[in-house]
């Protein structure tokens, strides 16, 4: 590994949001107060560190960052108000950059300009192509979505800009597992992988790690988002053809219906709670709010609320209303796919699991192959 030092390392994350990292006197107080801190990971000092002595390389190949999930302990109780934490979230920011080889995340993270630019085209595109592609047969009589966009011609779209988001998203995390384990990573027999298989879907699931911190609220108030999200993808993207139907309602203990209930009431309750706490600055994770923090939460926001009020005009029967709300919705909900999953905040959901992932893998070759080693080492010991 490289030890050069580069002194323009600082500098640069300034572009990703670092404040005040050259605060810190490396007390450690932050290390030893966080839950999720091992002797095998410590962190925030050592991070902190890494970027005060410019050590890019180092940086770039630590899992540190993804086992951080900014709880604030950290930044409340250091003594210098160096905000750990937050250099935390700038060095997740920094990373998800190098890891995407199309360069659209460092221009989402260090420019305000660039990231409302692209959410702009991407939804007057997606707004052309509604209003150029539909059946030119509407409904006027009763609102029918499926009169203007048939079910089967959105669930053509929806696979094709999955596969194209599979693609981007899995080829960073790819990257991601390439750094994080070097030259070990084709060197462990596959076995070890799937042995912990299980590690991975926990966590992608349930951010176990996260209810560990001393704030539970902030690990809470996370899944709901997360969870509230992923269900409103299920129905839209896979589950399409039962989701978007005219004038057949399900029963009020039908899944779908109880799918996208919760998933209404988690996204609503978990983006108001965090939109809440960063106007007022309520704990040490919202003092200090990234323009893409702000750009997530709103597009996610409006996807929901534009999305109930779809679901009541269908139910007045409205049809004007009806399909000019479905053309806003479809503007916020596709920017925020594709320019949000594969490059932003989204990201972090894959790169966080598939970290902590990767050291259970590492820990456990470690383990089973220093085993025999010993033994041997035993064996020969006796033998002289």
């Amino acid at each position: 590994m490289s030890n050069r030092v580069d002194p323009t390392l600082i500098t640069e994350l300034e572009h990703f949001g670092l404040k005040d990292a050259h605060k810190c006197y490396n007390c450690g107080n932050c290390t030893a107060i966080c839950p999720l801190s091992t002797p095998e990971n410590p962190f925030p000092r050592k991070m902190v560190r890494l970027i005060q002595l410019g050590q890019r390389d180092k940086l770039l190949e630590a899992p540190e960052p993804w086992l951080c999930y900014y709880c604030g302990d950290c930044s409340t109780r250091c003594p210098r108000g160096a905000d750990p934490g937050e250099t935390m979230m700038v060095m997740r920011r920094y990373l998800t950059s190098l890891y995407d080889w199309t360069g659209f995340a460092r221009k989402f993270y260090t420019s305000e300009r660039f990231e409302i630019m692209a959410i702009a085209i991407v939804a007057v595109l997606v707004g052309l192509g509604l209003l150029l592609f539909n059946t030119g047969k509407p409904n006027w009589d009763h609102a029918a979505i499926n009169s203007l966009w048939p079910a089967e011609h959105i669930e053509i779209a929806d696979l094709i800009m999955g596969g194209i988001l599979s693609f981007l998203l899995l080829s960073n995390v790819f990257r991601c597992f390439r750094i994080i384990m070097g030259k070990m990573a084709f060197k462990i027999p596959l076995r070890y992988y799937a042995s912990e298989a299980k590690e991975l879907l926990i966590h992608t699931l349930t951010q176990k790690r996260f209810s560990q911190c001393t704030d539970r609220m902030q690990w809470f108030v996370h899944l709901m988002i997360m969870t509230g999200y992923s269900s409103v993808f299920l129905l839209v993207v896979v589950f399409i053809r039962w989701f978007q139907r005219d004038h057949i309602e399900y029963a009020i203990w039908h899944p779908v219906r109880l799918v996208g209930y919760y998933a209404t009431f988690a996204i609503l309750y978990g983006t108001t709670y965090a939109i809440i706490g960063r106007l007022k600055k309520s704990k040490a994770p919202y003092k200090n709010s990234h323009p893409t923090d702000w750009m997530f939460l709103i597009l996610l926001q409006l996807t929901t609320l534009t999305g109930i009020f779809i679901h009541f005009t269908r139910l007045l029967d409205w049809p004007a209303t009806t399909y000019f709300l479905y053309v806003i919705h479809m503007m916020v909900a596709v920017p925020m796919l594709v320019l949000e999953v594969p490059f932003a905040k989204w990201a972090h959901l894959a790169y966080r699991p598939v970290v902590v992932f990767l050291l259970k893998v590492k820990e456990r070759y470690a383990q089973e192959t220093a085993a025999p080693a010993t033994a041997e080492a035993v064996v020969e010991g006796a033998i002289s």
